[in-house]
């Protein structure tokens, strides 16, 4: 059985199989909704049902509220067709040009660039030509079904290698895999590109990016992108971590600094010990970001990294700062436990 979706306002349409999600059966239909982790637990994909009825599968209660639920809200990342639907959803973009394909990879580079963070480098079969928008990311495809979710760090025009940036998570299997045996021309399986955190290209407003830890990998994708497309849009990187040593690439932030007037770079650590003798900024990064900008109403947001830190950001910045809530856009990394970004 076959089930028609209707997205609204843009009336484009497509059909979705029977227990095929209603974002699934988008991306097979080459229609991107807005997404992220794919399991429920970030809310980024969440969007009105304007008519017909869905199973609300499996998800994180906090990011679907019965009170939502009542008002036709749904996680489409996890709610399945019961009937013919009507959705509403703004931002759809037409990914036909760019398939989502399975493919090998081999392992071409290995830097452990601090005590928790190794940068993975891989290289993709010759015959395969590697697209994508500059923020989203891959799946490394497990035994068993599994997936560790990924950002991409480089930008699409510099796709000799993918670039991935795993922070280690003790007890983490795949993590741990990393760190301990995993080796140059090792093979792993992906699927990319996957996501909905990407430039928007068609504003001029100026840019605040906001990244914790690893969260500065699909940041860094669309900044280089950026340089590269020469646009120069007002852009500032808030860059938030607990030491001076986990900012991995500070050096490259700087040198953006120094080349790109258009670009500024903030980090902020909110651990430093006496013996950092660190004398930048201090606190949560988007307390950093609210205490440079009180008005963020002529502004986008770019934020990435853990969940607290995102929710926290899209809190306060809509709440407090005047940012309109379509002006924020988002990558939570949650963890394995959370079914969806696995570290």
């Amino acid at each position: 059985m076959t089930i028609n979706i209707t997205i609204k306002p843009s009336d484009k349409q497509y059909q979705a199989d029977a227990g095929e999600t209603v974002l699934a059966a988008a991306l097979r239909n080459g229609l991107g909704l807005p997404y992220s982790c794919r399991g429920g637990s970030c809310g980024t994909c969440k969007g009105k049902v304007l008519e017909g009825r869905v199973d609300y599968g499996t998800f994180q209660e906090k990011w679907l509220t019965e009170a939502e639920k009542a008002e036709g809200m749904a996680l489409f990342c996890c709610a399945k067709p019961l009937t013919d639907l009507v959705i509403e959803c703004d931002k759809v973009r037409d990914l036909g040009d760019i398939p989502i394909r399975i493919v090998p990879s081999r392992v071409q580079k290995l830097d452990k660039v601090t005590d928790d963070v190794m940068i993975v480098q891989l290289k993709l079969p010759a015959s395969e030509h590697l697209q994508f928008l500059a923020g989203q990311y891959l799946d490394i495809m497990l035994k068993g079904g599994e997936r560790r979710s990924f950002s991409m760090a480089n930008a699409p025009h510099d796709s000799e290698f993918v670039q991935l940036h795993i922070r280690h998570v003790p007890g983490g299997s795949f993590t741990d895999h990393v760190f301990t045996k995993m080796k140059e021309r090792d093979i792993l399986r992906i699927e990319l590109p996957l996501g909905s955190f990407y430039l928007r290209e068609d504003s001029d407003k100026p840019i605040v990016f906001v990244a914790s830890g690893t969260g500065f990998a699909p940041i860094k994708s669309i900044i280089e992108h950026a340089f590269m497309k020469g646009i120069t849009r007002k852009m500032v990187l808030y860059w938030g971590a607990r030491r001076p040593k986990d900012i991995y690439m500070d050096a490259l932030a700087k040198q953006w600094a120094a080349e790109h007037e258009h670009f500024s770079y903030v980090p902020v650590m909110s651990e430093a010990t006496a013996e950092d003798t660190w004398g930048g900024r201090t606190g949560f990064v988007h307390q950093a970001v609210m205490a440079d900008f009180s008005d963020l109403s002529a502004h986008q947001v770019y934020a990435c990294g853990v969940p607290i830190m995102v929710d926290s950001a899209k809190r306060d910045f809509t709440g407090k700062c005047r940012l309109p809530e379509e002006a924020f856009f988002a990558d939570s990394f949650s963890t394995a436990a959370d079914n969806a970004k696995k570290a």
